[in-house]
């Protein structure tokens, strides 16, 4: 009985020092993020920037591979069927909880095919339009949009992205009717917005930065409750005519669905650190944005909540399911 029970500690002790080896030897090759949005887009410039940081701790190349489609559904999908063992990324915006949240048939299911592995950055949105457009105000612009129902355009990223929530929602918070005009990725609706071909945006810094610092947009207002240091001299747009206006964009890495816990764990922490230094922190900032530092745990259920929040909106500003 001794000499059976020697065998099995033995087998159990050999076993956990396999995994412990195999964990120690992650990645064990050259690792793959999807982005699934156009080049350029404020996700795209997020996770290109934090992988050359994470390919140069973890000491192997990370390709980054833009799936567009479907406003981010095709890339999402290729991940939930790509084999979980971590050397296969996905980096998403807030955008993608709005739309599964108006999705009435997927493949997968949207709020658990994929897990959280890190944050990068949170950060208000910016209201920018057209130069041609009149109003130098969110008050202005509001009497404007009221005088004109349904002929003024703001372009999104896609239907049921953070760009076409925050329109709806600050049609519904001001008591305007503006016209959705969906693009393919976020880069795309700011080209249309510098060139006149829409009248208003509503996107992050990252986004709108390059057109509004060459001037081909005016920026308008931020769609945080209160001014933001990161945005000196901007009015949040709540106090500047639209009470209770608020709107939060976020950035991240995610992971299929069934991921080992030890190299979700290990991905975290290794982020988490980079987010932390100073390459990082100086880039977030030249993009408006907060190094968002968060564990696994307590990302665990913003998938299932922030779905669950968007279908909320959606109804009660008539996002119609798609």
């Amino acid at each position: 009985m001794k000499t059976i029970t020697y065998n099995i500690l033995t087998a159990l002790i050999a076993a956990l020092a396999a995994n412990h080896a195999a964990a120690q030897q992650f990645p064990s090759r050259n690792m793959q993020v999807i982005v699934p949005y156009a080049p350029g887009g404020s996700i795209d410039v997020m996770t290109r920037t934090v992988m050359v940081e994470l390919s140069k701790a973890l000491g192997r190349n990370i390709v980054v591979d833009n799936r567009p489609g479907a406003s981010g559904m095709i890339g999402t999908e290729l991940t939930t069927k790509a084999d979980p063992d971590g050397h296969i990324l996905l980096g998403h915006t807030s955008s993608y909880t709005g739309t599964a949240a108006i999705r009435e048939k997927l493949p997968f299911d949207p709020a658990r095919a994929i897990v959280p592995v890190a944050g990068i950055g949170k950060s208000s949105l910016v209201m920018v339009v057209h130069p041609s457009v009149p109003a130098k105000t969110i008050r202005e612009f509001v009497d404007l949009a009221k005088k004109n129902p349904g002929k003024l355009n703001y372009g999104s990223s896609g239907i049921g992205g953070n760009n076409h929530f925050s329109g709806a929602l600050f049609d519904l918070a001001a008591g305007t009717k503006m016209l959705h005009v969906p693009y393919k990725g976020i880069s795309l609706a700011m080209t249309a917005v510098a060139s006149g071909e829409v009248e208003v945006v509503i996107a992050s810094s990252a986004a709108v930065n390059p057109q509004l610092r060459a001037g081909r947009v005016r920026a308008l207002g931020m769609s945080g409750t209160k001014p933001s240091p990161l945005l000196p001299g901007l009015p949040s747009i709540a106090q500047s005519g639209v009470p209770g206006y608020e709107y939060e964009l976020w950035w991240g890495i995610f992971a299929p669905a069934a991921i080992p816990a030890d190299r979700l764990n290990f991905l975290n922490s290794a982020i988490n650190k980079l987010l932390n230094g100073p390459e990082l922190r100086k880039f977030l900032e030249q993009e408006s944005a907060e190094p968002w530092i968060a564990t696994t745990q307590q990302l665990a259920d913003l998938l299932p909540r922030e779905i669950e929040r968007y279908r909320k909106v959606a109804k009660a500003a008539g996002i119609a399911p798609q």
